[in-house]
């Protein structure tokens, strides 16, 4: 880490939290007595913040192959965050949102939701600053742009006549589960101090400006069932072809790691932490842009750029289409 001079941390830390308890300690940090809080229930206790300025993802585009591809993206500046009180307890955890550009489609979104967390963070250290514990459920559905598409416009009143839910909104969205790695039954995940130690990122991927580092690995789980057959065949051929447009981020049993370079400790706007997501969403919408900047596209480790092949994706295209006019009602 770079041992740069930050004058712009705000006063009011108190911390301690971190030291509540030895078992919260590196080197393993144990935070199973921390209950996993529902990441909206307690902004009212934020007091302070880590902006992720820099989230690298990255995962393998053709996994299992003797040649995986690891794919390195950076997602939209700002995108990320962790909040906490002055004596470092975390009580929210904001993840990314993107949109997915797909040929004869438009814009499909992804959120990586977060449905629990708590950890610590210790403005003091910077070596050992950060460890939390979460579950995440990834969530995509079809922008509006998407929505006037011919697939969705076949689709859409199919579904919407028999009154099944259709993936035209975020509340509507087809979830995907997640997991530890190699821990299926396991849906709390570490959040850990450094960069991912699973694999080497490339120069580009770096930020040693940063205030400090953390890393995020999860695995890609099956799609969540929702007790309908036609629906669930056709989410799975939607998340199909959003994995042929990403280069497999969402692929079954795929590893989705990222290291979050944080920017200095801030103050939280309780009211615009609110409605951070909400803001995101509907900018990645309008204009398919980020509000806060663009961040860097899907590149392998030797920066050549990550290209879907068109091909495969219009031919998963048509067998949406096909697969639609077979089950019309």
């Amino acid at each position: 880490m770079a041992s740069n001079q930050y004058s712009n941390i705000p006063p009011g830390w108190v911390g301690g939290f971190a030291q509540s308890n030895p078992q919260f300690a590196y080197p393993d940090p144990d935070l199973s007595s921390l209950p996993m809080l529902d990441n909206m229930d307690n902004i009212h206790l934020l007091e302070r913040q880590q902006r992720v300025e820099w989230p690298e993802f990255s995962w393998e585009a053709r996994k299992g192959q003797p040649d995986p591809k690891r794919c390195f993206v950076m997602f939209s500046p700002d995108i990320s965050r962790i909040g906490y009180d002055n004596s470092g307890r975390v009580y929210s955890i904001i993840c990314p949102q993107q949109g997915i550009w797909i040929p004869g489609i438009g814009t499909m979104n992804i959120e990586v939701t977060v449905t629990g967390q708590g950890g610590w963070v210790d403005e003091s250290d910077r070596e050992n600053n950060l460890a939390a514990d979460m579950t995440v459920v990834g969530k995509i559905w079809f922008s509006p742009t998407a929505n006037r598409s011919q697939l969705v416009q076949m689709s859409g009143p199919m579904f919407r006549n028999s009154n099944l839910p259709f993936p035209s909104d975020k509340a509507n969205a087809i979830r995907v589960t997640t997991h530890k790695p190699q821990a299926p039954d396991q849906p709390i995940f570490l959040v850990r101090k450094g960069e991912s130690a699973s694999f080497v990122s490339p120069d580009f991927a770096k930020h040693p400006e940063a205030w400090g580092v953390g890393n995020v690995e999860v695995q890609i789980g099956p799609i969540e069932k929702t007790n309908n057959a036609r629906v669930d065949a056709f989410n799975q051929l939607v998340l199909d072809l959003f994995n042929l447009a990403s280069g497999n981020m969402l692929q079954l049993g795929n590893v989705l790691s990222w290291n979050v370079w944080f920017t200095e400790p801030g103050l939280v706007d309780q009211e615009e932490w609110r409605t951070h997501a909400e803001r995101w969403r509907e900018s990645i919408e309008v204009d398919h842009g980020s509000p806060t900047g663009e961040g860097r596209p899907a590149q392998y480790f030797d920066g050549s750029p990550f290209n879907p092949i068109k091909e495969l994706i219009a031919e998963k295209i048509k067998e949406i289409i096909d697969w639609i006019t077979k089950n019309r009602p």
